[in-house]
């Protein structure tokens, strides 16, 4: 099989895998090295099914020793098969880099032998490119669960990010639907990338000459809708690995039906696109706006509502809460107000210092007024023509979301939903 084939298969097989965006890199050139990485992120673009077509995304090798149900790469599908050695992975990374046509690699793998012989291949291929081909720019590497810790350590010295893909939500789906994994397989390298970038981190503060360790910070992935696990479920789980081991994202992708099985959705199925997307806006409220999980859903609502976005429905559960008035809410419930997000709560703060904000206002300011408009006052005045009450307003938002767009085919990569941080949820 010639490099092209080779190239064809393992890249197509690493499309399902949607955990790789901006490094959070910031490495200038150096004398003799060949490229750099910037921390405003190397990922300028994503493809429609969250391909990001900066970095050579490719396979190791599709061969697996393992049978995940879910999996187009399980050891009992009958597919092309191919691997790449050290230096043809290397030459490909350098060629590619050459012809402007990448700025970075997203290296996965599928098993051969054992976890511990794959990594090995993985390092050896990463720490040729690093030393003999002098490649200075960005390189994010999947951590095989179950890999030797020292294998794992002398890899996060060379690389800028890593991340192990939790998969599935609970030991109930694993054991279901990926019986040779482990949730300590899967727990134990986060647990120990995470300590060692703090060690790391630590030893710098004393010794500058301390290597880095994982300078990008580790991310993971979860399957969405290949098991029955709930939304809760998932946002839980999700919350609980950003506190314990300080991930830098948790990226989820709607599972592609490939597989037959009587445990998976049936290859008719689409793709659940809309909950994915309920799962990232989810996502922002964690990390940018100071929710809890168990505020966003809970054991009566387990699920995502599927016309109204979660900030939306919180504020529609929490009705006795609002109207806010602008000119005195406190930052921390500004953010809570649909339609205003980080930047613009930042605006509004500064602009009420030196005047009254009024209705007129807020569109420049940055709030997305149309949903706002529901759940606040300017100056003491209530500015909707619809009466104060939770059906009324959740009507009109079910409205405008009809009206917006096709639930059936909305997807997280569309270039208008990727501004959801700046703009306001």
């Amino acid at each position: 099989m010639n490099l092209d084939e080779k190239l064809s298969i393992l890249a197509d097989a690493a499309k399902y895998d949607v955990s790789c965006a901006s490094s959070g890199v910031a490495r200038g050139g150096q004398s003799g090295m060949l490229g750099n990485s910037v921390k405003a992120g190397i990922c300028h673009s994503f493809t429609s099914d969250g391909r990001c077509i900066s970095l050579l995304k490719i396979l190791y090798t599709n061969m697996c020793i393992y049978d995940c149900k879910f999996c187009i790469n399980r050891k009992s599908n009958d597919i092309k098969r191919a691997s790449f050695t050290p230096k043809e992975l290397c030459e490909l990374t350098y060629n590619f880099y050459l012809r402007n046509y990448i700025e970075g690699l997203f290296l996965s793998s599928g098993i051969i032998n054992s976890p511990d012989f794959t990594m090995e291949l993985i390092y050896k291929s990463v720490f040729m490119l690093r030393t003999e081909y002098h490649f200075n720019g960005y390189i994010h590497v999947k951590a095989i669960p179950g890999a030797d810790k020292s294998i794992i350590e002398k890899l996060g010295k060379i690389v800028d990010r890593m991340s192990v893909n939790i998969e599935l939500p609970s030991e109930k789906s694993l054991k279901l639907l990926a019986p040779d994994k482990s949730k300590t397989d899967l727990v134990s390298p986060m647990v120990l990338i995470n300590n060692k970038i703090i060690e790391y981190n630590d030893n710098r503060k004393v010794f500058r000459s301390t290597p880095r360790f994982v300078p990008g910070g580790q991310s993971t992935q979860m399957i969405v809708g290949a098991s029955d696990d709930s939304d809760l479920k998932m946002l839980k789980l999700t919350e609980a690995m950003y506190q314990k081991f300080n991930l830098k994202r948790v990226y989820f992708s709607a599972y592609v039906p490939v597989n037959v099985d009587s445990n998976l959705p049936a290859l008719h199925v689409k793709p659940p696109m809309l909950r994915e997307h309920r799962l990232y806006q989810a996502d922002f409220l964690l990390r940018f706006y100071k929710f809890k999980a168990d505020e966003i859903l809970n054991i009566n609502n387990p699920n995502f509502n599927r016309y109204i976005d979660p900030k939306c429905q919180w504020a529609l559960n929490n009705l006795h809460l609002f109207p806010m008035e602008i000119n005195t809410a406190p930052y921390e419930m500004l953010l809570r107000i649909p339609g205003i997000g980080v930047t613009s709560a930042k605006r509004i703060i500064g602009a009420r210092r030196n005047a009254i904000i009024h209705f007129e206002h807020l569109k420049k300011i940055g709030v997305v007024v149309k949903r706002a408009v529901f759940f606040i006052t300017c100056d003491g005045k209530y500015n909707s023509s619809i009466s104060f009450t939770q059906t009324s307003i959740q009507n009109q938002l079910i409205l405008q979301t009809n009206t917006q767009t096709n639930v059936n085919q909305l997807s997280f990569f569309n270039n208008d939903l990727l501004k959801l941080e700046g703009a306001g949820l």
